[in-house]
């Protein structure tokens, strides 16, 4: 099992990073959170997490154990896979997760893509007691973006790819990220797609 990569980053994506260990190229998803502390070329260290499937095997990498240890909380739900995971973690950090699951607020919950009324609750119910007290507010915080700039012509595509993969609709992401783009044209994809993932989380 791979717990964690050390080593230098190689390269960055808006979903995923690449780091060199031991002459061996590990690619790993993340959120905009992890991949806003890494910079390219300069050395990391990411906890990971490698889940096995029948199709295949995918790594997942964190910039803290915080956001590790929700993850697999998170997967604890009943019908709550890796991918849903990783989208609540794109939109809240683990403290404030945590918090919104101790004190009730399904509603808040159900701004993660893909997390229904029923999912929202069920995430409650099973995990406010497991949760109390063990996250601090404002874990995997951004650091300043350093994901790669693309062409004008590229970055929406790559946003709203990046966040059709975290379980938004190609249609709500492109309605935020059109816009996002026309507007700050010079800004790094990275900060773009916060920017749309924190309007989205608000609707």
């Amino acid at each position: 099992m791979i717990d964690s990569l050390h080593g230098d980053v190689l390269s960055i994506g808006l979903d995923h990073a690449v780091i060199g260990c031991g002459g061996v190229g590990y690619r790993f998803l993340a959120t905009p959170p992890t991949l806003s502390r890494l910079t390219r070329g300069e050395h990391a260290d990411v906890v990971t997490s490698l889940v096995v499937r029948d199709d295949g095997m995918t790594l997942y990498g964190f910039a803290d154990e915080d956001s590790r240890s929700m993850f697999h909380k998170l997967q604890t739900v009943s019908g709550l896979g890796p991918k849903l995971a990783m989208a609540a973690l794109a939109v809240f950090g683990p403290g404030e997760l945590a918090e919104l699951i101790s004190s009730g607020d399904a509603k808040k919950i159900q701004t993660i893509p893909g997390v229904g009324k029923k999912m929202a609750e069920r995430i409650v119910l099973e995990l406010k007691d497991k949760v109390v007290g063990l996250f601090e507010t404002g874990s995997e915080a951004s650091h300043g973006a350093t994901a790669p700039a693309a062409s004008d012509s590229g970055i929406s595509e790559q946003i709203v790819e990046a966040l059709v993969g975290l379980g938004f609709t190609e249609r709500s992401a492109r309605t935020v990220v059109e816009p996002l783009v026309a507007e700050q044209p010079d800004t790094d994809p990275s900060n773009l797609l916060r920017e749309a993932l924190k309007t989205l989380s608000k609707k």
